[in-house]
């Protein structure tokens, strides 16, 4: 006999439903609407269709070209940060102690940069790689090495990604410990009583345990690194010239210092669905690479 079902219970969940519509889905409306017009001013608003769509996504236009430019800034810099920081986060959990009063400190170290506001560690590296006053920037001169992030182009670049690194390798690093922390004894005493060799024992045990966890680290760095804003705004302001002027940036200068609403909205819709699309491609080839070991080894 089948279970009756509570319809009841929907009602508990409607709240939640009906905040979500306001908070996400009224939003989101409202840029389309802003997408497919055009205003003078006045707010007065023409109809434009699918005319800033079609000027974005073509790059021999002025909006495609700053549109398509911003964007491989994007994807450079989340590449550098995903070929840094999860490599780099995963030696950190390797080398994070297991028991002892050290795991307590250790923790609390390494959640100490994620607990700073992300404008702050703008304004700290701001003042720490500044040439004349910064203990980064004054050392480096001082050493006979050119550095001057505000008005050299590579300069700019290193210091935003040294400061994500600071900032956000402790995720990664915290999100690896916790895999790592799940794996039983046995494992291990297996892997001993194997002989197994430390690189044996990161390639067959830890590594393929902290799948999951590693997908997790991937996505939500991809995501907070394709979306940065505040750092580098903070730090640069999207300069030297447009050398760091992610789509962001862009995005807000097109919006809040043009006032071009209906370019904007385009733009971030163009923006949002690349970022979905992203992240839906790591997240297909993550798994699916996870699955395939498990069939390769039961059909051997």
């Amino acid at each position: 006999m089948d279970k009756p079902v509570n319809n009841r219970a929907w009602w508990l969940v409607a709240p939640v439903f009906a905040i979500v519509a306001f908070s996400a889905i009224i939003p989101i409306m409202t840029v389309v609407n802003y997408s497919v017009q055009d205003t003078f001013g006045n707010n007065q608003f023409f109809w434009n269709g699918l005319g800033w769509f079609q000027e974005l996504l073509d790059p021999s236009t002025e909006l495609g070209g700053r549109f398509f430019d911003a964007l491989w800034r994007n994807l450079l810099f989340s590449g550098i940060i995903l070929a840094i920081q999860v490599p780099l986060g995963i030696l950190v959990a390797l080398s994070m102690p297991r028991d002892g009063w050290r795991v307590a400190a250790t923790l609390v170290l390494m959640a100490l940069p994620l607990l700073i506001p992300w404008n702050v560690v703008g304004t700290i590296w701001q003042v720490f790689a500044r040439a004349d006053i910064g203990l980064l920037g004054y050392g480096l001169n001082a050493l006979g090495i050119p550095y001057n992030y505000t008005g050299d182009t590579l300069s700019a670049w290193i210091t935003i990604v040294v400061m994500d690194v600071w900032h956000w390798t402790s995720l990664v690093a915290l999100l690896c410990y916790a895999g790592l922390k799940s794996i039983p004894d046995a494992y291990y005493q297996a892997a001993r009583i194997d002989g197994a060799s430390r690189w044996a024992v990161f390639t067959t045990i830890q590594l393929p345990k902290m799948k999951r966890v590693l997908l997790i680290a991937v996505l939500l760095r991809f995501m907070d690194s394709f979306m940065i804003y505040t750092e580098p705004f903070v730090l640069t302001g999207g300069g030297p010239g447009n050398a760091t002027t992610f789509l962001s940036i862009d995005l807000v200068k097109l919006a809040l210092g043009q006032f071009d609403l209906g370019k904007a909205a385009a733009m971030s819709l163009v923006y949002n669905l690349i970022v979905l699309a992203l992240c839906w491609v790591f997240y297909t080839v993550m798994t699916h690479s996870g699955s395939e070991r498990p069939e390769q080894g039961s059909a051997a």
